[in-house]
């Protein structure tokens, strides 16, 4: 979701300056991964680069920055930390941190944010030695902001190649790429009970899109996290076709006949990434039996998560149901994507696609 560039782009409209901190480069083990940002304003700090003396170290650059004159708030652009005794953090790698000074003036924030509300996907490339060099490359277009008007051709065909096949941000000669995409990862909650309303508190502090849906009249909360939409619907069931293909589902509603109608719909979909239905072993076999004789697949069937959480947590609490689910989301959405194992004989029945 890319939260930063909101966050960065709603800060400037106060007329203040403010540092954006990076991580650049990691050799080694580092708290955090390359792209990983923080906001440095007069008053606060948004995000976080991993903590301790690190981050520490990189709030007390960046405050100097906002204190001195443009000029030589340029001169040093990238700084690198050695993770050792002498940092104060036992990580061990080394990191190479970036600091960027953003104001109301920025041209290039403006038109980031506005690619960011159009969801179209944008690489951003910023020069780690020129301050101030950075290229916002689409699947048409290459925009440049700085002294250098041309792209090198090869920062050029890498950002065309992560807009088409995806990529991770990383370092490339003298350029930080970054890949900002629409987010992919859509969640479904169907119920806004306890164990719903504590589960999208836990799930929307992800970078995520979240549909929140209840029948019932006056259930959602005033306030809600900007990634979250809540939705009153008197047929909960037809909300399953709202959501777009790989989208994950959440079914906890306070009516098992409902449980039972979205479980089918979504089950018939065939193209969802992951459905979890709350309750016990007998609960899905009930369901399992009703929903065969209804006529959904059963390699469907066999996809379908119930029990959900983290297996271990034996407590039944909302907040503790909440941080079990939302673990195994993340177990099962880093294990599809390839970049961690998950619970095998779950992983198993989701891939099955």
């Amino acid at each position: 979701m890319n939260r930063w560039v909101t966050d960065l782009a709603e800060h400037t409209k106060t007329g203040e300056t403010s540092v954006l901190v990076t991580v650049a480069s990691v050799r080694g083990s580092a708290p955090r991964e390359v792209g990983t940002k923080m906001i440095v304003t007069a008053s606060e700090t948004i995000g976080t680069v991993g903590g301790g003396q690190l981050e520490y170290q990189c709030t007390r650059i960046a405050c100097e920055q906002l204190k001195s004159d443009s000029a030589r708030a340029a001169d040093k652009l990238t700084r690198r930390f050695a993770l050792g005794a002498n940092c104060g953090q036992c990580c061990g790698g080394v990191v190479e941190m970036m600091f960027e000074q953003v104001s109301p003036e920025t041209e290039w924030l403006h038109l980031l944010d506005n690619f960011h509300d159009e969801r179209v996907a944008v690489v951003m490339a910023t020069s780690t030695k020129e301050a101030g060099n950075k290229f916002l490359i689409t699947a048409g277009n290459c925009l440049a902001f700085g002294t250098d008007v041309h792209c090198p051709d090869e920062i050029l065909a890498s950002g065309r190649a992560m807009l088409s096949g995806g990529g991770e941000a990383g370092a490339k000669d003298d350029y930080l790429l970054e890949p900002i995409l629409p987010n992919m990862f859509n969640i479904a909650v169907f119920g806004a009970g306890h164990v719903g309303a504590a589960t999208v508190d836990v799930l929307s502090r992800l970078e995520c899109s979240i549909r929140w849906i209840d029948s019932r009249r006056n259930i959602f909360p005033a306030s809600l996290p900007e990634n979250v939409l809540a939705v009153e619907s008197a047929d909960p069931a037809r909300e399953v076709l709202a959501m777009p293909p790989g989208s994950w589902f959440l079914i906890m509603t306070h009516s098992h006949p409902a449980d039972q109608e979205i479980c089918a719909r979504v089950l018939w979909r065939e193209d969802f990434a992951y459905c979890g239905l709350i309750g016990s072993v007998s609960k899905r076999r009930r369901f399992e039996r009703l929903m065969r004789k209804q006529g959904v697949p059963g390699v469907s069937l066999d996809r379908l998560v119930c029990p959900i959480g983290v297996t271990g947590v034996a407590g039944r609490k909302p907040a503790e149901i909440a941080i079990a689910v939302g673990a195994e989301v993340l177990q099962v959405r880093d294990a599809l994507s390839g970049n961690a194992s998950g619970p095998a004989e779950k992983i198993e029945k989701i891939r099955a696609i």
